[in-house]
């Protein structure tokens, strides 16, 4: 008990920190997780399987083709385009906003923020607007998404194999729909909200003549590292760290192929380019995140579910769904998700119910939940971490002021359908 309740307390010491400052968060988690250590929370022989290498490639790889990627020019083309097709500002970033959740549903949330956020870094220069608002509807939107599909998040694998789901599951599912019409009708309504957000912005958009693209090579890369992740997520038993090998191995390519093109200064780019902070920021979390569940942390919240919701159907299911969302803003949803899985399994069975119910209401809780904090899901910790690269500060206001209503509306109209098919 005592291990528990101060791996608590130090873990809401370091999110208190964390939230201060802000452009100091890869030292203060790389802190917080030698602490834990340290202190034997965590112990050492674990630290090294603690961190999800898989995800540190992804995000490494995933740089550095983005690195490429921005150098042909082609964000700017993209933005451009978009400028041409859209009425004003406004809708420029809402449709921003969907063309990012569209990939995040196939896509690595975070590897589709690397991937939107330069085009929507070129559109707030190119309409002469603040990008923090633009890059944090992009990372909301990607998270949000990321449950729509089988290969949209790590969440969504866990929720699959536990009740065996293929892909197809993921859209119509024992004669019923599927979880994927839950996220899409989120998504739709959060459309309104973005309007409302961005009532201000009504400027005309001006397009002028169309940037022309360098390079080609680094466009089919990132279209080859989409498909090859949709392809991997067909291979149940593939090694672990498959979408990292996947990731990192395009861009090795890329860089190889521009520097014998381009000369080595490529390389040397690329290098610099990378987000060195985010990364390390990212392995402190997943080392207190480890941490806690060793102190028992996760499991005594778990166990809280069984002893408050009773026999309640309603009950539980409204508990699992706001006490997910609330967590999964503070911390990570990963094994949050692995450890409630086997619960609301077991709840479902004392109910006698089929577990489908409370299972598709934890994934939208706890996927939803991830934007209400900047350090709620990775890919939020992404695009904070573009803009702060790009010389930009993002207080948490600025990032709640979109986070908070935008999962409230996506968290409440998912859930209502969920409980309307499957209850």
């Amino acid at each position: 008990m005592f291990q528990m309740v101060l791996a608590l307390v130090l873990f809401a010491a370091m999110y208190a920190l964390l939230l201060i400052f802000s452009e100091k968060r890869w030292m203060i988690a790389l802190a917080a997780a030698a602490v834990f250590i340290v202190l034997g929370i965590l112990p050492a022989r674990s630290a090294l399987g603690a961190i999800n290498w898989n995800v540190l490639m992804m995000l490494t790889g995933t740089m550095a083709t983005v690195e490429l990627f921005i150098q042909s020019k082609m964000p700017s083309r993209m933005a451009e385009g978009l400028l041409r097709i859209v009425p004003d500002v406004r809708w420029a970033i809402v449709a921003l906003s969907l063309f990012s959740g569209i990939i995040s549903a196939f896509v690595d949330n975070v590897a589709t923020v690397l991937m939107v956020a330069p085009v929507g870094l070129a559109v707030a220069k190119q309409i002469k607007t603040n990008p923090v608002p633009v890059i944090i509807s992009i990372a909301v939107s990607s998270n949000l998404q990321g449950a729509a599909t089988l290969v949209g998040d790590t969440t969504s694998i866990l929720l699959a194999g536990h009740v065996g789901m293929s892909f197809n599951d993921f859209l119509w599912f024992h004669g019923r729909p599927g979880i994927f019409f839950a996220v899409e009708l989120g998504a739709l309504l959060t459309v309104p909200v973005l309007l409302w957000l961005f009532r201000d912005e009504r400027g005309s958009i001006r397009s002028g003549e169309l940037t022309e693209v360098r390079d080609y090579v680094p466009t089919a890369l990132l279209l080859g590292t989409i498909a090859l992740l949709i392809a991997a997520s067909q291979f149940p038993n593939k090694p672990e760290l498959t979408n990292g090998i996947i990731c990192m191995a395009l861009a090795v390519i890329g860089v190889a192929y521009e520097a014998l093109r381009r000369g080595r200064q490529v390389a040397v780019d690329v290098a610099k380019a990378i987000d060195y902070k985010t990364l390390l920021l990212l392995t402190g979390l997943f080392l207190v995140i480890e941490g806690l569940t060793h102190a028992g942390v996760i499991d005594a919240i778990a166990g809280l579910f069984v002893k408050v919701g009773g026999s309640s159907r309603l009950l539980m299911y409204v508990m699992i769904v706001g006490v997910s969302v609330l967590l999964s803003a503070f911390i990570d949803n990963i094994p949050y998700v692995a450890t409630m899985l086997p619960v609301v399994s077991g709840i479902s069975n004392l109910l006698g119910i089929e577990p489908y119910l409370f299972a598709f209401g934890l994934l939208i809780g706890a996927t939803l939940g991830g934007n209400i904090t900047p350090i709620g899901a990775s890919a939020n910790i992404a695009g904070i971490g573009i803009l702060q690269k790009e010389g930009y500060k993002v207080a948490t206001k600025d990032f709640t002021r979109i986070g908070i209503p935008f999962t409230l509306i996506a968290a409440i109209s998912g859930a209502a359908l969920i409980w309307i098919v499957w209850a």
